[in-house]
């Protein structure tokens, strides 16, 4: 019963057991809460609570393991209520709830938000008076300090820490891992600093977890040098970072602008044998590729190709963007068609960078082929797609194609901004037309379906105006 249970053959160990009890042999205690244990965990729970109140009818009688495992299957579909009264009734039934049980609740209460304002009046009504006055479980108190953080109350979190102190509760790493986590959250870096240094003094070495936290943090407020040296601290400190580690900072350098530094924490991945993901990959060529580093942006792509890692379409989009950003148009609709070669299929922002670039160099028809393009192998234009569209007619002067097009997009039921229309508006303005340029503002409002302005077509047209 035990093995179909852990198969997952459950219909199989229900039959089983009541095989064996029309022939006059009831089953175990422990076989039971194998026959629980795998009913919850397959999301059975009215099998489980019916097979619970079978034990209390025929035997064997349940016992705290089996509550617990019924409780916990009802916390995870979020029937907190029923595990809440299950809890109550064991002691009827001459059951003493035990921390396990008592962790199992706090937890799921903390989810739920309950524990709020009274969590120590709270946490001994769920705990008997003689569990209540025991020493305090550092599993509860790291469940209601993350409970706490999560809900922005910095305050009773660290009550909760300062009574663990007092009570002489002896924190692990788990537990200053939620509290460096809750105050770097609240934006408190020199509390989460505090409280590392804290953690060495008390002969508990930071892990992984720790410095990702604090370097995470560091690279969200934009403060790119100190998490670079504390990524540093972390080798010399005998802590091996791990993706998490270098994902962090390198996106954060390739947003800051910074991607050659972002590059060199990428090899150094590589030298520590550990192989970025295509993720990374992407980031730094699309670093390279935003400020039309080209040949930087091929170098990293030669390297990923030389350790197997295969490249995905925001790879090549990558790339395409930066030959777009260096006007070389020729070399970005090389890469489209080598993409087919590799079996990875252009998407909308593949045609959508070409499109663009096509129509500010002002190679209108190449624009109109790529779009023609994008329908024939069922890429789906978007609004950027026809505002690009809407933006070359201006240019070239072809507005009346522009309004077209415009009342086409319309029809198709695309949900448009008022971009377009002000690209549109602008243009008339522009070549001295403000009523055709206001019949253009006429038709955005159409498209809101109710008399509501819009101030920038507006402030545009009055500035051109001007």
């Amino acid at each position: 019963m035990r093995d179909l249970c852990l198969q997952g053959k459950l219909d199989a160990a229900l039959w089983l057991r009541k095989k064996m009890i029309y022939s006059g042999v009831i089953p175990g205690l422990i076989t039971h809460n194998h026959l629980l244990n795998g009913l919850c965990k397959a999301g059975y729970i009215e099998k489980a609570d019916g097979l619970v109140r079978e034990m209390r009818e025929m035997g064997p009688s349940p016992n705290c393991v089996s509550y617990n495992t019924l409780i916990k299957g009802l916390c995870s579909v979020n029937n907190v209520d029923k595990a809440l009264y299950l809890f109550n009734t064991m002691n009827k039934y001459g059951i003493r709830p035990n921390r396990v049980t008592c962790n199992i609740i706090v937890h799921a209460l903390c989810q739920k938000g309950v524990i709020g304002n009274n969590n120590k009046k709270l946490l001994e009504e769920i705990l008997d008076s003689s569990q209540a006055n025991a020493p305090l479980d550092i599993v509860i108190c790291t469940i209601l300090m993350d409970s706490c953080f999560k809900n922005g109350n910095v305050v009773q979190a660290l009550e909760v820490w300062k009574e663990m102190s007092q009570k002489n509760v002896p924190a692990d790493s788990v537990v200053y891992n939620v509290i460096i986590r809750g105050l770097c959250s609240s934006g408190n870096m020199v509390a989460a600093y505090g409280f590392m240094c804290d953690m060495v003094k008390r002969g508990v070495n930071p892990d992984v977890f720790t410095y990702n936290t604090l370097i995470s943090a560091l690279c969200k407020e934009g403060k790119f040098d100190e998490a670079c040296d504390l990524h540093g601290t972390m080798q010399n400190g005998g802590v091996a970072p791990d993706q998490i580690s270098y994902k962090v900072i390198i996106q954060g350098l390739c947003i800051h602008g910074d991607v050659n530094r972002a590059n060199e924490f990428l090899l150094s991945m590589l030298k520590s044998s550990l192989l970025p993901e295509v993720l990374l990959w992407n980031v730094v060529i699309d670093g390279y590729g935003r400020y039309g580093d080209t040949s930087s942006a091929l170098s990293v792509l030669n390297l990923m190709l030389s350790y197997g890692v295969k490249p995905n379409v925001y790879t090549n989009n990558a790339l395409i963007h930066g030959y777009v950003k260096g006007g070389r148009l020729i070399d970005a609709w090389w890469v489209k068609n080598e993409m087919r070669s590799t079996k990875i299929h252009p998407d909308t922002t593949t045609y959508n960078l070409l499109l663009g670039a096509a129509c500010t160099l002002g190679h209108l028809r190449l624009a109109f082929q790529l779009y023609d393009e994008m329908l024939r192998r069922g890429c789906q234009p978007d609004i950027i797609t026809y505002t690009e569209l809407v933006r070359g007619l201006c240019w070239k002067g072809r507005l009346k194609k522009a309004e077209s097009l415009l009342s086409r997009i319309q029809a198709t039921g695309i949900t448009i901004d008022h971009v377009p229309f002000l690209i549109l508006a602008k243009k008339y303005t522009r070549l001295q037309r403000p009523g055709e340029a206001y019949l253009v503002y006429k038709k955005w409002l159409a498209t809101r379906n109710r008399g509501v302005s819009c101030p920038s077509i507006l402030n545009h047209m009055h500035t051109e105006e001007q």
